[in-house]
């Protein structure tokens, strides 16, 4: 392994500071939400029942959306698809924040408007993975690029809920909302009025069925194995606060999680840093099986001691699964899914984490935090187990040089099945504006005035028209 250079380097990208700065304001949004809605609806109704009921109705429906919203935009662009969706949820919870600012907020009709609210959040963090993937001209820059995101995205989630816990000291509940819905706007405008997020091409008409991320049996095993890291995430939220409500000390729960943290973000600052040698594919079940192996170990845990650098170990793992993950999703998919194909990433872990998370609950009910953490351990073992034929017993072949070099936009498949970067290592010409490429047609309009047009190509031809595209080709690295 060698230093793969500096993090300034990314931000010396053209355009990436000014794309990815307003990208974390309106992520911000979400790591302020739940806490912010969780205590509107209970100051409102006095129940914590109804207000577990709103978020948890918010944060199924924005699972259960979270694909088809990055499938609009990759359909309709950043700007017009982010912006049309922050308008939505903005006034989602503007009117939640007026629901709850009166006594008795109407028992369950603000579980089903939170629920409405929980369809429109803005796929910001999927639309600026798929920005890195484009600007970013080598495999070791994207790398270190989707390190900075994972690592900002643990301290968002770090620093939200105290903002969100510092407004409704202040000043209210409701309050926060309002607070929340601006943030995302303003996030949300400054990023789609970029030049990254601007330049990023559209396909006007959808890709065949065959073409989509779960259609592929790779992708599909890579969600799987993720299913598994989601789950040792959804325990550790839950059995690491009852350990420390075990211990009598309700505040020691905030440390241990604060510590599961910032073991995620030095992980991820590490493997950034570093060039690994190695198929993705197996990288991440090593990845995945470091996060069970440790998540085990906590069941055996004599001490608070103990259990804080457990909990770090655990964390040091899961920046490092996710980033392999987005860069797998980039390998595994055509840049006219890619967005959608990055949500599927978040959709696995997230559902993971929820059903860990009911598990776990009962499993500290019924028994002890030992049996929630060897619960952890146990179904992410499972998950890497069931995913572990495709990822690893099969392999991948090794990266070619050209490919892994080349940003996403600019490759084309050609009717072998090998991916070549445009005007490189093959012998079509790139497709007449216009021309259906069985993927969809890509306009020369899709891209903004002002971008020049031999980068305009982001299509791929399928290998025979209705053949099932392998995503086991030649020279991805996997």
């Amino acid at each position: 392994m060698t230093r793969a250079g500096a993090y300034r380097d990314v931000f010396l990208l053209p355009g990436a500071a000014r794309v990815f700065l307003p990208a974390l304001v309106g992520r911000l949004s979400f790591a302020m939400v739940t806490l912010a809605l969780l205590f509107a609806v209970q100051s409102s109704t006095g129940s914590f029942a109804l207000a577990g009921a709103a978020t948890g109705a918010f944060g199924l429906a924005n699972v259960l959306a979270s694909p088809y919203r990055a499938r609009l935009v990759d359909r309709r662009g950043q700007r017009v698809i982010l912006r049309a969706l922050v308008v939505a949820y903005a006034i989602g919870l503007c009117a939640l924040a007026a629901l709850t600012a009166t006594p008795d907020a109407g028992g369950w009709a603000v579980v089903l408007l939170a629920a409405a609210t929980g369809l429109f959040p803005p796929p910001l963090g999927a639309a600026m993975r798929v920005v890195w993937g484009r600007i970013c001209p080598t495999p070791a820059l994207r790398i270190r690029a989707y390190s900075v995101d994972a690592v900002c995205e643990e301290l968002l989630f770090t620093t939200g809920p105290l903002l969100a816990a510092g407004i409704i000291t202040i000043w209210s509940a409701p309050a926060a909302l309002l607070l929340t819905a601006g943030v995302a706007i303003v996030g949300t405008v400054g990023m789609t009025s970029s030049t990254a997020s601007l330049a990023q091409p559209t396909v006007t008409v959808a890709p065949p069925v065959h073409a989509r991320p779960l259609r592929q049996r790779s992708f599909f095993a890579v969600l799987v194995a993720l299913l598994g890291v989601g789950v040792v995430l959804g325990v550790v939220e839950v059995a690491a606060p009852a350990f420390a409500d075990s211990l009598g000390s309700v505040g020691l729960a905030g440390v241990l999680l604060a510590a599961f943290a910032t073991g995620s973000a030095f992980g991820g600052l590490l493997y950034g840093h570093r060039d690994w040698s190695g198929p993705l594919s197996r990288r991440l079940i090593a990845l995945g099986l470091g996060m069970a192996l440790f998540c085990a170990l906590l069941a055996l845990a004599p001490s608070v001691v103990f259990v804080g650098f457990g909990l770090a170990a655990v964390g040091f793992f899961l920046a490092p699964s996710l980033i392999t993950g987005y860069l797998l999703a980039d390998s595994l998919t055509g840049p006219e899914v890619r967005t959608e194909a990055a949500s599927w990433i978040n959709t696995a872990v997230n559902t993971g984490a929820a059903l860990a998370a009911a598990g776990a609950g009962l499993a500290v009910d019924t028994s002890s935090t030992t049996a929630a953490f060897l619960l952890g351990a146990g179904g992410a073992l499972a998950c890497l187990t069931a995913a572990a034929p495709i990822l690893v017993k099969r392999g991948f072949p090794a990266p070619s040089p050209a490919r892994s070099g080349e940003p996403a936009s600019l490759l084309r498949q050609t009717p072998e099945g090998d991916h070549h970067p445009i005007g490189h290592n093959g012998d079509h010409e790139p497709p007449d504006d216009d021309t259906d490429t069985g993927r969809g047609v890509v306009r020369e309009g899709s891209l903004r005035p002002g971008r020049e047009q031999s980068q305009n190509d982001p299509r791929c031809r399928d290998p025979e028209p209705g053949r099932i595209h392998d995503p086991r080709l030649p020279g991805l690295d996997l």
